[in-house]
């Protein structure tokens, strides 16, 4: 009951709806969030979110950030080149959607990935997330230098044709994604549960983000996704994540890759 009220508080409050998401994951980083601030109760961090909006910053960026790095699961990057990238090459200009894009990590990674394909010139990637925050942390595209030998190991794992060193200088105490590789991408805060769809686009990779939703959820999320893509568009999804049954629109896509959840729209 507590969680319930603080979910609804939240959404009559900040408009932020996560009364549908999967609840043992929600519960457990609504608890995070209670250690986190120093409370003992999800009552006193309903109080606390509800009259102060730095915190209702840090709930959302700890429920936003996930598991990730540059060139995460390296099969879904091969798998990419080999069956993909072919289809984009038929097109003038080619429009990707990273929904729920998080730190921005999986963004580079296509940027680069686009680059070495000889495609990033005419292509436009545009990454969204719920929370300011962790969309700022993903526009600067500043990453700790002690993360490099696993982006250079999943980079070359991935296919990459150069080597990593070529896509980053380091700055800042760290290290920053050079300029040229940003330079197509648009970051905006958009929400896969409330907002609607705002372009067609050839690509969208919503990875690992469906998986904290419950299924009333994740079909409002499809059908988002559906509306969004254009007809022979590819989606992306996360390997733990399922299309089947999922959504009513199963049946308008053919698979590309059953192991990478690579996905072709065709009605």
């Amino acid at each position: 009951m507590e969680i319930e009220l603080l979910l609804e508080g939240i959404y009559r409050l900040y408009g932020c709806d996560f009364r549908n998401y999967a609840m043992a994951s929600l519960r457990r980083r609504i608890w995070n969030a209670v250690r986190a601030e120093g409370l003992t109760s999800i009552s006193a961090l309903q109080d606390r979110l509800l009259h102060d909006s730095d915190a209702m910053d840090r709930f959302l960026f700890g429920l936003s950030v996930s598991v990730t790095s540059v060139f995460r699961d390296p099969g879904f990057y091969i798998a990419f080149r080999e069956k993909v990238v072919p289809l984009l090459r038929t097109y003038p200009f080619v429009r990707i959607w990273h929904a729920g894009c998080a730190t921005g990590e999986e963004v580079y990674s296509m940027a680069i990935l686009l680059h070495e394909e000889g495609l990033y010139e005419r292509a436009r990637i545009y990454a969204t997330d719920m929370n300011a925050m962790v969309l700022q942390r993903a526009r600067d595209g500043i990453f700790r230098p002690e993360s490099i030998p696993e982006y250079e190991a999943n980079y070359r794992a991935a296919g990459g044709t150069e080597g990593f060193s070529a896509y980053y200088v380091a700055k800042y105490d760290g290290a920053i994604f050079r300029q040229p590789l940003r330079k197509n991408i648009v970051f905006a805060e958009h929400n896969l549960v409330t907002d609607s769809s705002f372009n067609e686009f050839n690509v969208i990779f919503c990875r690992n983000v469906m998986i904290y939703f419950n299924t009333t959820l994740q079909e409002r999320a499809h059908e988002l996704l559906y509306t969004s893509l254009r007809r022979f568009g590819i989606l992306a999804l996360g390997r733990k994540e399922v299309l089947q049954g999922a959504t009513r629109h199963d049946r308008d896509y053919e698979e590309l890759d059953g192991r990478e959840k690579l996905y072709r729209k065709i009605a």
